[in-house]
């Protein structure tokens, strides 16, 4: 596997995230193809720290360098980031941490309707117990992770890079 971000789309909907006493950012904003929660793709791990703290769990199986920042410590809600050569790779959601929504207004927990609603038809990528429902857009691709047709988590990732196990 090239990097961890199969962990990650499966650390998205299974919610498990490394125990950590950390505090991710508060309600976070999905802008497609571009951030989550305020932290860009590419951004270096100075910048995200500047932007979500430094109270976060490292992964301690991830082929890249990946940080949790859970809501409550030993829980598995908050967001987290991967880092490939010190840059920001992708971005998630672990479980489904209330407030966070796209800039489109569609919010976590709402059903599948309601995202091809907002963003039309998209490829749907089957990943086991959950599938993705992809945005691609230039260099990055932002994905709606569907657990039991309801919106569970988003994941922002660099263009090319996996996305299920």
């Amino acid at each position: 596997m090239r990097r961890s971000t199969a962990l990650l789309a499966a650390a998205v909907a299974l919610g498990l995230a490394a125990p950590a006493a950390a505090a991710p950012p508060g309600a976070g904003v999905l802008v497609p193809g571009r951030s989550l929660g305020g932290v860009r793709l590419g951004a270096t791990k100075a910048e995200v720290e500047a932007a979500w703290g430094q109270a976060y769990g490292r992964c301690r199986s991830c082929a890249e360098e990946t940080w949790y920042f859970n809501d409550y410590a030993f829980r598995q809600q908050g967001a987290g980031v991967s880092f490939r050569h010190g840059r920001v790779s992708a971005l998630f959601t672990l479980w489904q941490p209330a407030g966070w929504h796209t800039t489109r207004g569609l919010t976590l927990g709402e059903s599948v309707a309601r995202v091809t609603s907002v963003f039309g038809p998209l490829p749907r990528r089957e990943c086991g117990s959950y599938y993705l429902l992809e945005l691609p857009r230039s260099g990055a691709v932002t994905s709606f992770v569907i657990v039991n047709e309801y919106l569970f988590g988003f994941l922002l990732r660099l263009r090319g890079e996996p996305a299920c196990l």
